[in-house]
């Protein structure tokens, strides 16, 4: 499925899975409550330190993978056992953001995106807790795609090309 397809399916996740690489090499991905107003430049917050944070000063190449739509199913037609999905896959490369402005944007998508009828108390929650958290850009570093397996009412296998929704 092409990019704009992919850029739903990752503002519609509830999570978006980010896999690093840690400083020995190894794998290390994780669920991440990502929020994004351009398409480019995603975000996520958390402590000042830990795993995620060591892993971007080795290694900020990053891979993002989003699915919505998830269930298991019988085929229609077949009765073959499945599971529908709508999948995007991203790569891009994560920075620690040190600029307080880009920080507080940072977390302001991120609140819009989870809890906007909340938006209320965000400037108090920023004042007692901008020094104590992290913002993580990652900036893609090409288009996002897609991926999904889906069925229309009549039972066929909603091929690429089809955009139907069910």
């Amino acid at each position: 499925m092409d990019s704009g397809w992919a850029l739903e399916v990752m503002h519609k996740a509830p999570y978006i899975t980010v896999s690093f690489i840690d400083a020995d090499g190894k794998a290390y991905g994780l669920p991440l409550s990502l929020a994004s107003d351009d398409d480019v430049h995603w975000y996520f917050h958390g402590a000042l330190e830990g795993k995620k944070l060591e892993a971007i000063a080795v290694h900020p190449e990053v891979c993002l993978s989003a699915v919505t739509k998830c269930s298991p199913t019988v085929g229609p037609k077949d009765g073959s056992f499945t599971l529908q999905y709508k999948s995007a896959i991203a790569f891009g490369k994560a920075e620690i953001v040190e600029n307080e402005e880009e920080k507080i944007h940072g977390l302001r998508i991120i609140c819009e995106r989870f809890l906007p009828k909340h938006m209320e108390a965000f400037d108090a929650s920023i004042a007692r807790s901008l020094g104590r958290t992290a913002v993580v850009r990652i900036t893609l570093s090409e288009p996002p795609t897609g991926k999904r397996k889906q069925y229309d009412k009549e039972g066929d296998e909603l091929k690429y090309g089809r955009m139907e929704t069910i």
